[in-house]
């Protein structure tokens, strides 16, 4: 399983119109977070990494525990600690974007129901010990050069699907969908959940896709998917209804 020793990159902070960025030493923003609204999700891919929502019950969608690998701004990790208030545990290998957001991104201490780890993200889905132990799970893995992701072949994947519930556990993955690597990224996916169990939404105008995998998911009826989107809306203010519009099985390899 691949795992990061190249140096890292040092966490730097810019501000514009409200909003502040987050950069690991080159223009790329890793994250941003508007300052009047800290627990909202200002970038719009970032939005659609909550669409996990969607593939759980209304009854059940906040209960359990949300992993993020990859920190960013600490966007997700805030809204999952404070929004849906769930138990919540962030894998980040760069030190210097958790002191980062400690001092400007509003990261809360840990706590009962918050835990950062400064560690590798392959090493800890690989531990026998975290098998089973999310209901969600976020990945978010992007270097300073915003290249490709940092973890990404078919054994990362399967890991990161032996971490989840099997009965029921979401991950949503960023990716570049207009990056070559694309293909590759979600075959290893579907090989590690299964064709059936991974969903696509259309990429945001920068070019995030952001990919859905399940496990053992039974996905319900239009209107049942109508009726959480709308629930989700009411309660956290996502455009889910927008999700659903746009989310399509995997599209089967190419010849």
């Amino acid at each position: 399983m691949a795992t990061r020793t190249q140096e890292l990159a040092g966490a730097t902070m810019s501000e514009h119109d409200g909003v502040r960025y987050l950069h690991l030493d080159s223009p790329w923003v890793q994250g941003a977070m508007r300052l009047a609204k800290p627990q909202s999700l200002e970038l719009e891919y970032i939005q659609r990494m909550m669409a996990w929502m969607l593939w759980r019950p209304s009854t059940e969608v906040a209960e359990g525990h949300a992993v993020q690998l990859g920190l960013g701004a600490g966007a997700l990790t805030r809204f999952s600690h404070k929004v849906l208030r769930m138990k919540t545990t962030v894998v980040e290998i760069n030190p210097t974007v958790i002191g980062a957001n400690r001092l400007w991104f509003r990261l809360p201490p840990d706590d009962s129901r918050l835990t950062v780890i400064e560690g590798d993200a392959g090493r800890w889905v690989a531990d026998p010990a975290h098998a089973g132990i999310a209901q969600v799970l976020n990945v978010d893995l992007y270097d300073h050069e915003a290249a490709a992701p940092v973890l990404d072949d078919a054994a990362f994947y399967a890991a990161c699907r032996d971490v989840l519930d099997a009965h029921g556990g979401v991950m949503t993955v960023n990716l570049f969908g207009r990056d070559a690597s694309f293909t590759k990224s979600t075959e290893h996916i579907a090989a590690a959940f299964g064709r059936r169990q991974v969903w696509s939404l259309r990429p945001t105008r920068e070019g995030n896709t952001v990919i859905v995998a399940a496990r053992n998911v039974k996905v319900p009826d239009r209107e049942e998917l109508t009726t959480r989107a709308a629930n989700i809306e009411e309660r956290y203010g996502l455009p889910a209804r927008k999700w659903l519009r746009m989310v399509r099985p995997l599209s089967p390899p190419a010849d």
